[in-house]
């Protein structure tokens, strides 16, 4: 008796849809069999976007109410909504991507490696996200056979987790790193902020005399607008003489376990935020310069929150001992701007809060940001 009661109300909310939809599907150009084509997936950072055309499936003898993310047809939240105010119209499911919204509606997340190569090279595994499913229809024949051909949408993320961004000046105390949505990469940003007292309170501000030689510098590398399955695991930090660390002086701050012993690590693989400090110094080659001006960056990979543990290190010593192998979760190089040292000891004669700044691209590489001298715009130098 109840499912005859569940399969009259089904009826009349099928009804009351086909009235509806089945008006405008008809003289639709897209009133036709469902195609590979009908479905458009936006792989964000915390939720998933799909769309699918409406009309085929009206075509097809459904509509919006038959069909459901892994035929989960008993679980409101696994439907979709109809958007008929746009042409050609369309069926639109989002979904967060946190291991409980994938369960719900039975989604799969599997995390796979493969050998790094290219600029990733040294590092041993690369990590990728993959997130996938299906859109399915449910037959409403209540006779022993059907005519109705099943509709069966399938759709999949794969957010490589490894990234390298490079090349944002360091005369700024905090540079955000916008890693763009590309239908398959995490949109996050990763800010690296400069701070000069240890409860990461008070910005940096470097001095256009620069800064005083063993000045302690305190890094915070954030991950904001991220899935919370995620945190910050910084791989390596290193300075160098120039904007493109390639083709300049460079100076590690720390590899895995080896660092140097004014670098200390307060903070990482453990949330959303990585915390270490350093002392300012000089780079020889700056030895008939006033002021040596150097780069900050930090390769930086985001760690599934389970994986994270066993991805850090592990340091029989505090020094000179690096971690075998690198599975990767996300990484990016977050450049700061120019760090300034001084020779003397003089007083400051000026100081300036360094502003932050934005920047924005498709993290599938290694990417490239060229900037404006920040010094020659402000009149600092």
């Amino acid at each position: 008796m109840i499912r005859l009661l569940q399969l009259l109300c089904l009826a009349g909310v099928l009804l009351q849809c086909e009235g509806q939809g089945l008006q405008t599907c008809l003289v639709h150009p897209t009133y036709r069999p469902a195609e590979n084509a009908d479905i458009t997936v936006s792989c964000g950072t915390d939720q998933m976007f799909l769309k699918v055309l409406l009309c085929p499936m009206y075509f097809g003898g459904y509509n919006e109410t038959l069909m459901a993310l892994n035929a989960k047809f008993n679980i409101p939240a696994c439907h979709g909504v109809a958007d008929w105010t746009v042409n050609p119209p369309v069926l639109l499911f989002n979904f967060s991507i946190s291991q409980e919204a994938l369960t719900i509606c039975g989604n799969n997340m599997n995390i796979t490696s493969q050998v790094g190569s290219g600029v990733f090279s040294e590092f041993s595994q690369i990590q990728s996200v993959n997130v996938s499913g299906l859109i399915n229809s449910w037959d409403p024949s209540i006779s022993t056979i059907t005519y109705r051909q099943q509709l069966m949408y399938q759709f999949s993320c794969l957010y490589p987790l490894q990234y390298l961004i490079n090349n944002t000046e360091l005369s700024v105390s905090g540079v955000s790193l916008a890693v763009k949505d590309n239908n398959g990469t995490f949109i996050s940003t990763l800010s690296m902020g400069l701070f000069s007292t240890p409860d990461y309170s008070n910005k940096l501000q470097i001095p256009g005399s620069g800064l005083q030689l063993k000045t302690r510098i305190y890094v915070k590398v954030k991950a904001t607008n991220l899935t919370n399955k995620f945190n910050v695991l910084l791989d390596r930090c290193y300075a160098t003489t120039s904007p493109y660390p390639v083709t300049s002086t460079s100076y590690d701050l720390f590899v895995g376990c080896t660092r140097d012993a004014q670098t200390k690590i307060h903070t990482n693989g453990i949330s959303q935020e990585a915390h270490f400090s350093f002392e300012a110094f000089r780079f020889v080659e700056h030895k008939n310069l006033t002021i040596s001006t150097f780069y900050l960056h930090c390769a930086t990979r985001l760690c599934e929150n389970s994986t994270c543990a066993a991805l850090l290190p592990r340091c029989v010593r505090k020094r000179e001992v690096e971690s075998p192998e690198y599975n990767s979760s996300d990484v990016a190089t977050v450049s700061s701007g120019p760090i300034k040292t001084r020779v003397d000891n003089g007083n400051d004669t000026s100081s300036a809060s360094i502003p932050q700044l934005t920047y924005a691209g498709i993290a599938t590489g290694l990417l490239s940001f060229f900037l404006l001298d920040w010094l020659s715009t402000s009149g600092l130098a």
